[in-house]
């Protein structure tokens, strides 16, 4: 159940005709009077004598007792209470009780025999709006500061009392949900979303790993929305408003959305901290501190990706061990990594990562503070995803691509225990949403080069395939079974032999694979040992398929060494940055 306190107003009438009306879309269904202040106001709806004037005048009338110039100028209260979309529907009686309970817990009417006049009107089965006037029957103003928050604690009570859905609480760090208004324009405008909606994701891609403000603010542009800064008599930037170019007012102008409006986190005041750099790492960038090698430069997607999951695998940990600020920080710059790839994610995995991102969004932020810099590492790997441009959907590319997934369902899985510990429960939710669309993604990113690991571990001799079975068994004896009855199996075989040819100890690689990190939420231990193995072996992501090991034995160049080997030497070497 969700209660909404609307901005304040000075026209009773004008809201009357709204909800009396047919709406904006002819939404509106049998309009009437559930409850009022005395249980007596007439009711324009089913009552053929009442006018929708005559409620009006009944509940202005403790404005005649104010004298001049005491009358606020925005004397109009309203509040809207909607069940959620698996609720039941509710009858009249017990919608006149939420109305009830709703004016009480908000300091409306508390129950003195002197509150302000109220009235609820149902439109539709799902919900019900409440309009007072803000004036008491003693000519006192009522006491409904923080009405909001009142309201929320009231509808939880009423969930539980009634056996609806439960709404997870809030802690006041969500983003602004589209009005009614901005949903219906959508529908009429044919968008899958709101244009704040839209606004928000637009701007949240344009942060994803920028580094200062002229690239934020060039990525805004290339990405089609209409920018509006506000600038200080001294040249400074102060914030700033954006728009999308087909979303207009009645008069023909664009629509602009502050970037605070959108989300807490995207005011311009709020994106600088991002760019904030730890002491430690001011002092390098300063000359001051110890020199540090330089990290190499992005080559492409899969090496991009390769480096992603690296930075994504270090903020598991931080997310596990570190203190509560850098946790924050790591989660925060998450949504970043999301959102890059998202952005340069291919048809076949955009909508779920997509969804994941949106998703995500609302775990990013809590009341805990994010000690910005030591996100450095997830924030130059969204960096790097963005700048390597859109991935492939196959090869290297797309294996890398179901790899950085792999390690991206885990870090939100991390996320929704770490604020599940902190009772953030709508950031839990969240978090767990997002996961969800990450291992769908994965399912469809991994799809070929999975298949292609598997066909090489069932071509494996029955003598090689039973040694690394010996070897599960005796490395990880109690998921040993599992692992044996599953479908990545064979792949998981390929990858332990990929690793002793490449002269790794196989057991050593998988026991610390396991170790290092929980795998009960895996959907497939086998997948996510294969990825796992094959980062830290730096082994290719995609090995070489027989078509194309034939070809290139078969190649004749006049080069003295073959190119593939040298290739995956490179990419090896690149990778031992880490």
């Amino acid at each position: 159940m969700i209660p909404r306190i609307h901005q304040q107003g000075s026209n009773t009438l004008g809201l009357l005709h709204y909800l009396y009306g047919r709406g904006t879309h002819e939404e509106h269904t049998d309009p009437h009077l559930v409850a009022s202040f005395d249980n007596m106001a007439p009711d324009p709806g089913r009552d053929p004598s009442a006018t929708k004037k005559d409620l009006q005048h009944l509940l202005d009338q403790p404005l005649a007792l104010l004298g001049p110039g005491q009358r606020p100028d925005k004397h109009v209260w309203h509040c809207s209470v909607r069940a959620a979309p698996d609720d039941p529907i509710l009858g009249d009686e017990q919608w006149a009780e939420i109305a009830r309970r709703m004016v009480a817990a908000t300091g409306i009417d508390p129950g003195d025999g002197a509150g302000c006049r109220w009235a609820a009107v149902r439109h539709a089965d799902d919900h019900i709006h409440i309009i007072a006037t803000l004036i008491r029957e003693d000519g006192r103003r009522p006491d409904h500061h923080r009405s909001g928050k009142r309201a929320q604690a009231e509808a939880r009570l009423i969930e539980k009392e009634l056996g609806l859905h439960q709404v997870a609480p809030g802690d006041g760090t969500a983003a602004k949900r589209p009005t009614s208004a901005e949903q219906h324009k959508a529908e009429r405008q044919g968008r899958e979303r709101s244009a704040r909606e839209e606004l928000r994701e637009t701007v949240r891609r344009a942060v994803a790993g920028a580094t200062n403000e002229k690239e934020f603010f060039d990525r805004l542009a290339a990405g089609g929305v209409l920018i509006r800064q506000r600038v200080a008599p001294s040249g400074d930037v102060l914030g700033y408003k954006v728009a999308l170019p087909k979303d207009r007012n009645k008069d023909g102008e664009p629509v602009f959305y502050a970037g605070s409006t959108l989300a807490p986190d995207l005011s311009l005041p709020r994106i600088r901290e991002r760019w904030a750099l730890p002491a430690e790492a001011a002092a390098l960038a300063d000359g001051s501190g110890p020199e540090q090698p330089a990290l190499p430069s992005v080559t492409g997607p899969a090496f991009a990706r390769r480096r992603a999951t690296a930075a994504t695998w270090q903020a598991l940990l931080l997310i596990d061990h570190g203190d509560d600020g850098t946790a924050a920080a790591q989660i925060a710059a998450a949504g970043e990594i999301l959102d890059a790839l998202a952005k340069t994610s291919t048809a076949h995995t955009r909508a779920e990562l997509r969804e994941a991102a949106f998703a995500f969004e609302r775990a990013s932020r809590s009341h805990i503070k994010a000690v910005r810099g030591h996100d450095r590492a997830l924030r130059q790997a969204a960096r790097d995803l963005v700048h390597s441009g859109p991935a492939l959907g196959c090869g290297e590319d797309g294996a890398t691509t179901a790899m950085l997934i792999d390690m991206a369902f885990f870090l939100a899985s991390a996320a929704a225990n770490w604020h599940a510990k902190k009772h953030h429960s709508q950031q839990a939710a969240a978090a767990q949403q997002a996961a969800e669309h990450l291992r769908a993604a994965y399912q469809a990113a991994a799809a070929e080069s999975m298949a292609l690991l598997r066909q090489r571990g069932h071509r494996l001799t029955p003598r090689v395939r039973q040694r690394q079975a010996g070897l599960l068994q005796q490395v990880l004896p109690e998921l040993a079974e599992q692992v044996l009855a599953e479908g990545g199996w064979p792949a998981l075989a390929a990858t332990l032999d990929d690793a002793r040819r490449a002269g790794h100890d196989p057991a050593a690689l998988l026991s610390e694979a396991a170790r290092r990190r929980e795998l009960d939420s895996a959907g497939s231990i086998s997948d996510v040992l294969v990825w796992r193995l094959r980062r830290s072996a730096h082994l290719p992501a995609l090995p070489e398929s027989p078509h194309d090991a034939l070809a290139r034995r078969n190649r004749r160049t006049p080069s003295p060494a073959p190119t593939t080997p040298a290739v995956a030497s490179a990419v090896n070497d690149s990778s031992r940055w880490r």
